[in-house]
């Protein structure tokens, strides 16, 4: 195991190499020069040029992306162009509030996802597994956006506003409440149940006509220990692949769901970074988000380990 981690971690470095080279080249190619945005379209050319020349975007290109990345070997993402912060501590800032709306969100994806699939499997071609898959269809079809948009007109600015809607709320800090959190949760969480459920029915089907499933149920096992002990356990394997791409993708930021809710997080961050052409917020948070996704396939990789014994992972 310890040879696995370690021979992951290697692993990551020329991924994450190779992603600070695309973020770094693709921001260049876009049109704009972020000097001109500083100083403002009517700016003597002079000030333009020292406004550059203070950014050191008058180097050329690879001198700009060598002095990146040794700001990054030394834990330095560099300086936004816009705040004149330290790039870590707008990320630090806003990340916070995108890991604990993540969580929430997978922890209802998976709480939902597996009892509908659990459900569907055991019951297959009844009522309950058709109308589950129907839902479950709708779910996965559904805009997060359009959904967002739905629940706050039904649940905060409608004729009951149980949840009254206040961009005031989010603040960059962090929530305050779980008035807040409810809401962007049920947006988020609902595509992800959708696919667990789908997932997990599958899987648990597979698992279900296997021999020692029906030796364990010849041997007169209760069919709840059958279904929960022996066969979900097997069946959860493929699941926890598709939860951990859903974890690294909401850790990415939501940025629709959270533009809709006004929510400061890290996807709104990198949104706002792109349109003021600010450079080293954009490529920080690539980065940092980079990283985590690494470490949650890490994660995943090693809960095999925990699920199924049988599987070498060294």
């Amino acid at each position: 195991m310890f040879v696995f981690i370690i021979r992951r971690l290697l692993q990551t470095i020329p991924v994450l190499i190779g992603v600070s080279i695309i973020v770094f080249s693709l921001l260049h190619l876009v049109p704009g020069d972020p000097a001109i945005m500083i100083a403002g379209e009517s700016a003597p050319q002079q000030t333009v040029e020292n406004i550059r020349e203070r950014l050191g975007l008058n180097d050329p290109v690879p001198v700009q992306y060598f002095n990146y990345v040794s700001g990054v070997i030394q834990g330095d993402l560099g300086t936004s162009f816009r705040s004149g912060r330290p790039v870590a501590d707008d990320i630090a800032q806003r990340f916070w509030v995108t890991l604990e709306l993540s969580i929430y969100s997978i922890i209802l994806s998976v709480f939902l996802g597996l009892i509908a699939g659990i459900v569907s499997a055991t019951k297959r071609y009844s009522f309950a597994d058709t109308s589950l898959m129907i839902i479950a269809l709708f779910g996965l079809s559904m805009p997060n956006f359009w959904l967002g948009l739905m629940l706050i007109q039904w649940f905060a600015i409608g004729y009951t506003p149980w949840l009254p809607f206040d961009t005031a709320w989010f603040a960059p800090s962090g929530w305050g409440s779980f008035r807040q959190i409810v809401l962007p949760v049920i947006t988020l969480g609902t595509a992800g149940a959708a696919i667990v459920a789908r997932m997990t029915r599958s899987s648990m089907l597979e698992v279900l006509h296997q021999d020692y499933i029906r030796t364990a149920r010849a041997k007169g096992v209760k069919e709840r220990v059958v279904v929960y002990r022996h066969a979900l356990k097997n069946a959860l394997i493929p699941v926890v692949t598709v939860v951990g791409i859903q974890f690294g993708f909401l850790l990415g930021g939501s940025v629709l769901t959270e533009q809709v809710f006004a929510i400061n997080g890290l996807g709104r961050l990198i949104i706002e970074a792109i349109r003021q052409r600010d450079f080293p917020v954009v490529q920080g948070a690539v980065l940092v988000i980079s990283v985590l996704f690494v470490f949650v396939n890490l994660l995943v990789d090693i809960t095999y380990r925990f699920l199924n014994k049988r599987i070498d992972l060294d």
